[in-house]
């Protein structure tokens, strides 16, 4: 009974090691003492040159009294601007993807508001570096070190990730040169609550230890390929916990090839607010479907508008690409170039079809100040649609953008939505342009995220 016992024990043993054999093949064995075991250490060996730490310094705009760095707070107490400075540091790191044109993927708040920029290489050799281009949007950044002899990491098709693929994170964290975890993949297509640093998230979850410091590091799988970017934890302490997050490669890569471009992600529109399917919808709408995302309102005028894209219609793919849900065509059309084609297919009234739609320049649609009220110099304004978490929530005019320094900058940001001019509620431009036309003074309501402020422009 006994012996039995001990030959049904090391058969489980032994099966357990045998179990993940798929996995370790790809861990070349190492001697020790005589006997050979997977390790990762040789792959780490392989792919270390590839990852960098990035130190930064910088300086950034600062108020005496910061309760009162909010535009709307200063203009309340009627306070004077008193600009001042701070100098701010960080540390990160940074994954070399060509080694020739010497380019470094990181997190764009990494290298945010830095003047500069210093990598230091894992055999110790420094090099400053400058920014090619920056993307909050994703939370991607690419800078480039010239000069040097490089060792690039090769890149795996992210999209081929499946959840419990094992991927190792290395990085920098609190400034602890090449620290190397390992977990598996909790999921895939996460988003994180709150929105985030970045507005367009299809995150990789893993419990990989990713800790302060790691936020550009590379997370590659078991061959050393580079499957994502670390960027992110989830935790009340700022310590990890098990759950990290890391941007896509093959999302990265996109956002990369637009940076070294252009200098910038010239990200269109297709004037949509989306979202999920749910049973209750599905079943109210007579749908015998899931998946997809659906179309709650669409902006007059807009690339949708044009392609015949409806309210109701529910998007199941597009480009040949299958959407599970709202956040998944929002991050594909975000990632999309101005002016590109698009093959989208929907749902409309129980039957399939393919309709093109040609991604809109959102800077088309746009109104300089000048054209509608001298007050109003210095910012941009458009129809309200997708770049804005408040589309469909409210109606009113986006402001797109505002000149650094302008008069308009006092009041205004980018993103703010105006909803009411005089106390008269604006549904578009149409209703702006005519609520501010000739007007000696203008009361603003203005909504910024959850929060809502009249101004009063004399």
């Amino acid at each position: 009974m006994k012996h039995r016992f001990r030959a049904g024990l090391y058969a489980l043993l032994i099966g357990s090691l045998v179990l993940p054999s798929g996995v370790l093949a790809g861990i070349p064995p190492v001697g020790t003492d005589g006997d050979t075991v997977p390790s990762l250490a040789p792959m780490v060996e392989r792919i270390s040159p590839a990852v960098v730490n990035i130190a930064t310094q910088g300086t950034v705009k600062t108020r005496t009294n910061p309760l009162f760095q909010d535009p709307f707070f200063r203009h309340f107490f009627d306070l004077p601007e008193q600009p001042g400075e701070r100098q701010v540091q960080s540390l990160g790191s940074g994954v070399i993807v060509d080694a020739e044109a010497g380019y470094i993927i990181t997190n764009h708040h990494v290298i945010a508001n830095a003047d500069q920029i210093r990598v230091t290489l894992n055999d110790n050799r420094e090099y400053d570096a400058a920014v090619i281009g920056s993307d909050p949007e994703t939370d991607v950044a690419v800078i480039q070190v010239r000069d040097a002899e490089l060792t690039a990491i090769p890149l795996a098709d992210s999209d081929r990730l499946r959840v419990g693929d094992y991927v190792v994170a290395i990085g920098n964290p609190f400034g602890l040169d090449h620290t190397v975890t390992t977990g598996v993949v909790s999921g895939l297509g996460r988003r994180l609550g709150g929105g985030g640093a970045a507005r367009l998230q299809d995150f990789i979850q893993t419990d990989a230890s990713i800790n302060p410091g790691n936020s550009g590091g590379a997370l590659v799988d078991l061959h050393g390929r580079l499957v994502g970017i670390n960027t992110a934890i989830l935790s009340r302490s700022g310590g990890n916990i098990g759950i990290g997050f890391a941007i896509p490669a093959n999302m990265a890569v996109r956002v990369m090839e637009q940076l070294v471009e252009h200098g910038e992600v010239r990200r269109g529109v297709l004037g949509i607010r989306i979202q999920d399917l749910t049973p209750e919808l599905a079943q109210a709408m007579d749908l015998d479907r899931r998946d997809g995302a659906l179309v709650a309102q669409v902006s007059p005028d807009s690339a949708a508008d044009r392609a015949g894209i409806r309210e109701g219609d529910l998007i199941v793919a597009v480009d040949g690409e299958n959407i599970g849900n709202a956040n998944e065509l929002a991050t594909a059309i975000g990632l999309m170039e101005i002016g590109q084609t698009l093959r989208i297919r929907l749902v409309r009234d129980g039957q399939v079809r393919e309709i093109t739609a040609e991604v809109g320049d959102p800077q088309a649609l746009e109104t300089a100040a000048e054209e509608l009220h001298p007050k109003l110099a210095g910012a941009r304004f458009s129809e309200l649609d997708e770049r804005s978490p408040l589309f469909g929530e409210v109606e009113g005019v986006l402001v797109s953008d505002v000149q650094a320094d302008s008069a308009a900058a006092r009041y205004l940001r980018p993103g703010d939505v105006i909803t009411s001019v005089n106390r008269q509620p604006v549904a578009g431009m149409a209703d702006f342009r005519a609520a501010v036309r000739g007007q000696p003074q203008l009361l603003l309501n203005i909504r910024r995220g959850n929060a809502a402020r009249f101004v009063l422009l004399r």
